[in-house]
């Protein structure tokens, strides 16, 4: 198995193929600020193969630092799912980058169903080595449980590299409106129906 970085006329077929029908909308952010993000240096779309087929996808945003890296899309391509591709493709990752850290959809929906399939999402990254972190977060509307796969045991010092992705891109009144990392005891969630493209 192997990661395949993409170019953007490669990120462009995946988003418009795979990733408009594998994510809702609220949480796809707009293709032409991950093509940005590339111009930046600081992403990258890695596509999974395995004897030279494609397999999944993998999109990972880098801290400026580089320590650690944002998994912030991660797909296994349909029909071929519940066959532990995903682990493989977690473990290719995490020799590539060292420290994984993302999000999950927290399990708040009004609907029980979704909320069942959101706790399978986060077993399953758990399973994987992943740790549920002390802070959740919300990203234009979309609360967030926050998952870790690494060496660091200090949550703070991981939500420190995880808040560094989005201030090393965002202006600080957008990361004042849109991005509440980390979402405190209580507060309110700022609406936002989807990712808004003035903020990029």
């Amino acid at each position: 198995m192997e990661l395949k970085l993409l170019n953007k006329e490669e990120l462009t077929a995946l988003y418009q193929n795979e990733m408009t029908v594998d994510f809702p909308r609220a949480e796809l952010k707009p293709l032409a600020a991950m093509l940005r993000l590339m111009d930046m240096g600081c992403y990258e779309p890695l596509l999974v193969t395995e004897n030279g087929k494609p397999v999944g996808y993998a999109i990972v945003w880098l801290s400026e630092h580089r320590e650690g890296a944002l998994l912030e899309y991660f797909g296994v391509l349909r029909g071929l799912r519940n066959g532990g591709l995903g682990t493989k493709i977690l473990a290719l990752l995490m020799e590539r980058y060292g420290q994984l850290f993302g999000e999950a959809e927290a399990p708040c929906s009004d609907a029980p169903a979704e909320n069942d399939l959101r706790r399978r999402r986060i077993a399953f990254y758990e399973r994987n080595g992943f740790r549920v972190l002390d802070y959740e977060c919300a990203l234009f509307g979309v609360q967030f449980n926050c998952l870790y796969r690494g060496p660091e045991t200090d949550d703070r010092k991981v939500e420190a590299m995880h808040r560094g992705v989005y201030a090393g891109y965002f202006s600080p009144a957008h990361m004042e409106r849109y991005i509440q990392l980390p979402l405190r005891p209580g507060e309110e969630i700022h609406p936002a129906p989807e990712w808004v493209e003035e903020a990029f």
